[in-house]
């Protein structure tokens, strides 16, 4: 196709097919059948969520390079706890070097989410700063060798082809309650928050981003991202923010 300006005929190519699709028209079919995993303990990735790490451990270096050469596809997935470890939340910064604390192997929970970087900054040093943004949740199958340090496994997204659409904005919920009750969190914690950007949010995006900013431990969150719907998730962080973050028997229900 040619197009042209006033400094003459420019030969544009609009024919050129992605690599890789666009994120909103990916399909069940965009997945692979394995993923290298990113285990790491109390970091939520929701689908159409955006989650910044630092990367600097070099098993996590090779999985991102990895990702990068390929689909730019990573499996987030938590540690489960083991009996008597600690169930107080990280800080905010998320650590790549702290996946569990305990065992370079540990157990893992049965749900995860597919995250594709979207953005990616390399440090003189080598580490990467990376945001992955939230695609789709998938059930881990079974794990299977390892490549260059990190874990891989054989995963399937079927059973949540909805997160692949928009949630839209008619989801019912009690937004004003569950801000309110947000609200009431935050001063007992003394943690603050960006009220007009949350208020601002349509309620989609706010259901996202709730979860993944509030600082509960493993298996609250967990549960908000094993939750069936929006509203079933909304309802979860309802229940937890009128319960002072405090967290529920670690068997009591995330798989």
């Amino acid at each position: 196709m040619t197009r042209h300006d006033p400094r003459g005929t420019i030969i544009i190519h609009d024919d050129i097919p992605r690599r890789i699709p666009q994120i909103g028209d990916m399909t069940l079919a965009d997945f692979p059948a394995e993923l290298g995993l990113f285990p790491l303990d109390e970091a939520l990735l929701l689908p159409q969520g955006r989650l910044p790490l630092n990367v600097f451990e070099p098993r996590y270096i090779a999985l991102v390079e990895d990702a990068l050469a390929g689909n730019r596809l990573i499996g987030m997935i938590q540690p489960r706890p083991l009996d008597g470890m600690d169930g107080s939340p990280l800080d905010d910064a998320q650590d790549a070097d702290m996946d569990d604390g305990y065992s370079t192997t540990p157990p893992l929970y049965n749900i995860g989410c597919i995250g594709r970087i979207t953005a990616m900054t390399e440090r003189t040093d080598g580490t990467y700063a990376i945001t992955l943004t939230g695609i789709a949740r998938f059930r881990l199958l079974r794990e299977t060798e390892m490549r260059r340090g990190y874990r891989v496994a054989r995963i399937d997204a079927s059973s949540f082809v909805s997160d692949l659409t928009d949630a839209g904005d008619d989801i019912p919920f009690d937004r004003e309650g569950l801000l309110n009750a947000l609200h009431d969190f935050c001063e007992a914690q003394g943690v603050s928050t960006q009220w007009d950007a949350l208020r601002q949010m349509d309620d989609a995006a706010l259901l996202v981003t709730l979860p993944m900013i509030c600082p509960f431990g493993t298996a609250p969150r967990q549960m908000m991202l094993e939750a069936p719907t929006p509203a079933a998730r909304a309802q979860i962080l309802r229940n937890l923010l009128d319960g002072a973050g405090h967290e529920p028997d670690e068997g009591a229900s995330p798989s």
